[in-house]
């Protein structure tokens, strides 16, 4: 199936997701705490994932399925293509009220994501791409832009990254940074130019980041795990080893200054 399809089928996906999560008010959704601390879900994450559910793999019958709030299975190690969906990304926030949560879908092939959309809908923000055709938001082209020195980049990460634990000479470089809660949307505001760089030293699930990849990567910035090697995704365990994506200038200084030998984060 080409990617300009499956792209346009995501986009579909991620609307009707939309629709259904704007029906629920995120501070009295009924919500749990998932177990071993794993984070909360709420009612609205569920209604989201049913629908993606049964609307995606309907469409495409012999892709894998991979996402956070369905009971994972070995079936889709063994499919060419997979879906991998965060039904709400940044549930937290959604629970708080907050607009910075984002309906995550990507489709991967053999490892390398080749359609992705990241779905804002309280910002009306739609960030989309597919494999060799470009970055957009709401159908406008975007790509990475590039501060002088690090010291001038805009890096969003959260504080624990900044321990002199991973940094050689246990110092951390200059830069300013910020936070979002959301891994994908932190992804995407740096795919359209309005950050250098996002960090995480934290192991991270495959569907906070697989539609965040191809977006960054088609509008020309780098992605990396935190020792440098590409992302792959439908692993038998779904977990990165950190994430680094930035823009070139900014992913190659940036990795002048980790530890290699640093810890990661735990969690």
């Amino acid at each position: 199936m080409p990617a300009a399809e499956d792209l346009t089928l995501l986009i579909q996906a991620a609307k009707a997701a939309g629709d259904i999560a704007l029906m629920y008010s995120g501070p009295t959704a009924q919500r749990w705490d998932k177990p071993d601390g794993q984070g909360p879900v709420t009612e609205a994450d569920l209604a989201v994932n049913a629908m993606l559910e049964t609307m995606l793999p309907k469409a495409r019958p012999d892709y894998g399925w991979l996402s956070e709030e369905s009971e994972d299975n070995e079936a889709r190690l063994g499919k060419d293509r997979v879906f991998i969906i965060d039904p709400i990304d940044g549930t937290r926030s959604f629970a708080e009220g907050s607009a910075t949560w984002a309906h995550s879908l990507a489709v991967a092939e053999r490892g390398v994501v080749t359609a992705a959309v990241i779905y804002l809908p309280q910002r009306d923000l739609l960030y989309s791409a597919s494999k060799g055709g470009g970055a957009f938001c709401n159908g406008t082209p975007i790509s990475v832009t590039s501060p002088g020195a690090l010291s001038a980049a805009k890096i969003l990460t959260a504080k624990p990254n900044l321990d002199t634990q991973h940094w050689l000479g246990g110092t951390p470089p200059v830069f300013h940074r910020s936070y979002r809660p959301s891994l994908a949307y932190r992804l995407a505001r740096v795919a359209d130019g309005g950050y250098s760089a996002m960090l995480t030293l934290r192991r991270s699930w495959e569907w906070d980041i697989a539609a965040g990849d191809l977006l960054l990567r088609e509008a020309g910035g780098l992605i990396s795990d935190r020792l440098n090697k590409p992302l792959l995704f439908n692993n038998r365990v779904p977990l990165l080893d950190g994430v680094v994506a930035a823009t070139p200038k900014t992913h190659l200084e940036l990795f002048q200054s980790l530890d290699p030998k640093g810890p990661g984060i735990a969690g």
